[in-house]
């Protein structure tokens, strides 16, 4: 029996293990990097010990560290999670060598699903149908469009689409330096890239006693980056032969190399021609998935709890659970999808999604890195049907309270209701096609009149008490969604007044507006020159707004912090470079972000190395247009 766990991770996953640890009377021990002194997941595990550093290559992608700081803290037991290591043959045998418990399938298992070229040749002798992959030397016109992927890891990261042969030199060694820096195994390989696929998986339970269970399919069509936005479960509109075929496939791949603990089979569902579905592996994750929650709602069990029982040497059940209903997840990220999906930082002043499911890494107060996964929650709403699911998951994102940095809850709530994907006709390219109309900005007109009356109950002379006597008209400028807006409004001896509305009640957190007879009622917080009205945020301008600083024209600035990983090949000073040419790679919460040249010219200026941290607007360098 498990007495003490550590979970060799952070953030979210972390708190969700420890939460079941915590029901069945686990100790849990967290590690954290220096940067996550104070992250929820050290705050929340009855012990915690610090890795020194900030970086993943400092911190929690160094195994020793972790086996010797499980041993220090008196663990037996050792849970990846997911991401970092969990999926490392080396670290779940270090684990076991120094006498702890690896809550995960076996180091040999690992290791046949590692490389996902050596899976797929695994997974074609059992029968199982794939994309082979291409000799990247060999690629013609013909196979475009191919994808290049990282052979370790997954999430996302070392992922490129290769539309254009011209540029498939570039991407390789993109993709290959951004999996060495995420995974530390630069291996990449090419394959065919299915156009508008749907991206399905299967859930796998096995124990060590001979019983599989394949818990159900998901979906996780929608996606960006090649990283997961929203999942569902069961995977809607799949015929039954397809289902079956996917079932059966996720078993045999599991038998096939006698797969311990839950894991995850990842499929391609295409059709044909004819219209025929076609089934094509992609890969095993060999560790629990960001998504398991929407299968634990539908089958009424706790995965890390039959992860932990399987470690134990526990059994399975002859026969998995009965599913019922359906789920669906959405994961709220730090970042702005109409800029290209650039991750933001800073404080998560409030964070609060009633009436679903949120697990979440943070709370109110915290602070936004740059170190790690954007990732801040994932929401969660089960239902008996489908149709009930949505409409659940997307009212609790609309009436969400997220104080703080830009996040993608708006476009959660436009994707939910978006009519491809509530008539289950989604695929993986949802985003390229409709990411302009799902991010077009559609301020609430009457937040800035909110903002201004609640900031001026806030600053009126005599207690938080309107004046007495009429005044002069006031004004405020807010700035929202990229435009300025000037507001204006009288102190009358009735209380506020406004052209246009009737302004009912006025606190410093609550404004009431009757508009053209209809009472609404606006929240209002603020947090410096931040303001959030309802679902809308602003910044409060000065009166006297500072003149701005003077960047030569052609001046390429960084659109996030982060750190810079990469120069174009032979940049320096004098060169001469290309319309739309990648200069400068940033690295900001485990994605690679390009900054490319925005006109053909000279490099004249170079401000920045390999190596080097810099923060939103420094300059990077200057490109003179010919």
């Amino acid at each position: 029996m498990i007495a003490s766990l550590l979970v060799a991770n952070r953030g979210e996953i972390a708190c969700r293990v420890f939460r079941t640890c915590h029901e069945l009377g686990i100790r849990t021990v967290a590690v954290y990097s220096d940067a996550d002194a104070d992250a929820l997941h050290a705050r929340v595990a009855d012990s915690a010990v610090r890795l020194p550093g900030s970086s993943p290559a400092e911190t929690y992608l160094r195994g020793e560290l972790i086996v010797k700081a499980a041993v220090a803290a008196g663990a037996d037991a050792v849970h990846p999670g997911y991401g970092f290591l969990s999926e490392n043959a080396d670290f779940a045998r270090a684990v076991l060598d120094a006498g702890l418990v690896w809550v995960g399938p076996s180091p040999e298992a690992i290791g046949a699903m590692a490389s996902k070229t050596r899976a797929k040749e695994l997974m074609a002798a059992a029968g199982v149908p794939l994309l082979a992959p291409l000799d990247p030397d060999a690629v013609t016109a013909k196979d475009l469009p191919v994808l290049v992927k990282a052979s370790a890891g997954g999430g996302g990261r070392g992922m490129r689409v290769v539309r254009e042969l011209v540029h498939l030199k570039d991407e390789l060694a993109a993709a290959s330096a951004e999996a060495r820096s995420a995974f530390g195994d630069g291996t990449v390989f090419v394959e065919p890239y299915v156009e508008h696929a749907r991206h399905v998986e299967v859930q796998i339970v096995a124990d060590g006693h001979g019983t599989v269970w394949a818990l159900g399919t998901r979906d996780c069509s929608l996606q960006r980056r090649h990283q997961k936005v929203i999942e569902e479960a069961p995977a809607p509109g799949l015929g039954p032969e397809t289902e079956q075929r996917l079932l059966s496939a996720a078993t045999a791949a599991a038998r096939t190399i006698s797969y311990t603990g839950a894991g995850t089979v990842e499929f391609l569902v295409s059709a044909d021609r004819a219209g025929e579905e076609r089934v094509h592996f992609l890969e095993m994750n060999t560790r629990l998935q960001v998504e398991h929650p929407v299968t634990e709602a539908v089958f009424g069990t706790d995965l890390v709890a039959l992860q932990l029982r399987v470690a134990e040497g526990g059994t399975l059940d002859g026969d998995p659970p009965v599913p019922s209903g359906h789920a669906v997840e959405a994961r709220l990220y730090a970042e702005d999808p109409a800029q290209d999906w650039a991750p933001q930082t800073g404080t998560l002043h409030r964070l609060s999604v009633p009436g679903v499911r949120l697990d979440t890494g943070y709370g109110d107060g915290d602070t936004i890195g740059v170190h790690y996964d954007a990732m801040l929650a994932k929401a969660v709403a089960h239902a008996p049907t489908r149709a009930e699911a949505i409409r659940r998951l997307a009212g609790a994102l609309e009436r969400a309270t997220v104080h703080g940095p830009v996040t993608n809850r708006d476009l959660l709530v436009r994707s939910l209701r978006h009519e491809e994907f509530t008539a289950a006709r989604m695929n993986t390219a949802f985003y390229a096609h409709h990411l302009a109309d799902l991010t077009e900005a559609t301020p609430d007109p009457y937040a800035p009149l909110a903002a201004a009356l609640a900031d001026a109950h806030g600053r009126s002379r005599f207690g938080g008490g309107w004046r007495n006597l009429p005044s002069q008209p006031q004004s405020r400028r807010y700035l929202v969604a990229g435009e300025e807006h000037e507001v204006h409004y009288r102190h009358t001896r009735q209380g506020p007044a406004a052209d246009g509305v009737h302004v009912v009640q006025a606190d410093a957190d609550l404004v009431v507006l009757d508009i053209a007879g209809v009472r609404r009622k606006f929240a209002v917080a603020r947090y410096g020159d931040r303001v959030h009205v309802n679902d809308t945020a602003l910044t409060a301008l000065p009166r006297f707004p500072a003149p701005e600083p003077d960047h030569a024209p052609g001046s390429l600035l960084a659109p996030m912090p982060g750190t810079v990983v990469r120069l174009a090949e032979d940049l320096a000073e004098g060169t001469p470079v290309r319309s739309g040419q990648p200069l400068i790679w940033l690295e900001a919460m485990k994605m690679e972000h390009k900054i490319t040249s925005p006109t053909a010219g000279t490099l004249t200026a170079l401000r920045v190395s390999t190596g080097q941290q810099v923060e939103v607007g420094t300059l990077l360098a200057v490109v003179e247009p010919l």
